[in-house]
C-alpha cells in the first residue's frame, strides 16, 4: 500500500463510502481505486487528484497533504547514483535488500535521517 492508497483508504472509511460508490461519484472503476488503495497503480493524474479533494471537501492543507502523498506515491522507485560516490550506490543497493525487513521504528528512523 501507498502513503496515498493509506490516505484515500482512511477518507472513504470516514465518509463512510464503498469503493463502488465512490467510483461511481467519480466516473471510474471500482478495479482502479481498488488499485489505488493497494499501490498496485501509481500516484493519479492531478485531474484526478482534484476530483478526489472536491469528493471529499478537503480544503488548504488537508488537500495539499493529499498532494504530496499522491507525489509520493510511486510503488516503483529507481535510484540513479551514476556518477555518485560508490557509497551512494551500496546504499541504494543496501536499501532495497533490506527495506522490506524494516520494522515500524526502523522506518521511523530512516525517514527521520532522510529528512534531515
Amino acid at each position: 500500500m501507498t502513503p496515498f492508497g493509506a490516505k484515500l483508504r482512511d477518507l472513504r472509511a470516514k465518509k463512510g463510502v464503498t469503493q463502488a460508490q465512490m467510483a461511481a461519484e467519480l466516473d471510474v472503476s471500482p478495479a482502479y481505486l481498488s488499485a489505488l488503495e493497494h499501490g498496485k497503480r501509481g500516484a493519479p493524474s492531478w485531474a484526478f487528484i482534484q476530483k478526489i479533494i472536491q469528493y471529499f471537501e478537503l480544503i488548504w492543507d488537508d488537500a495539499e497533504g493529499l498532494k504530496d502523498l499522491a507525489h509520493m506515491s510511486k510503488p516503483k522507485v529507481t535510484i540513479d547514483t551514476s556518477g555518485m560516490d560508490p557509497r551512494a550506490t551500496y546504499a541504494a543497493n543496501l536499501l532495497a535488500l533490506s527495506l522490506g525487513r524494516m520494522d515500524s521504528d526502523a522506518l521511523d528512523e530512516l525517514l527521520s535521517l532522510v529528512k534531515r
